[in-house]
């Protein structure tokens, strides 16, 4: 099982890695994508997206609403900040 931070941490990665800051933007489920119920219980895409849409509220992740969707990508206002979560648990970054 992991923890909220963990998650809160590899949400952030996986933007970061896919480069997606500031006007670069992908699907809000593809957050969802590599969590599995193996690791997080039957309501694991749950606990994600209610994760994920903590970090908007924070303004950690920036939303586009599109016609096709709505889509995501990290706030560069808050480079550092989302920088030092996700040191606390990938400290390659």
């Amino acid at each position: 099982m992991f923890t909220e931070g963990q998650i809160r941490a590899t949400i952030l990665f996986k933007l970061h890695k896919r480069g997606n800051w500031g006007a670069s933007h992908t699907a809000f489920d593809n957050i969802k994508k590599g969590f599995n119920e193996r690791d997080f219980g039957k309501h694991g895409t749950k606990i994600v997206d209610r994760i994920a849409k903590e970090l908007v509220r924070e303004g950690l992740i920036i939303t586009k609403p599109t016609h096709y969707g709505m889509q995501v990508s990290l706030n560069p206002r808050q480079s550092e900040r989302i920088i030092a979560i996700m040191k606390t648990y990938f400290p390659d970054v």
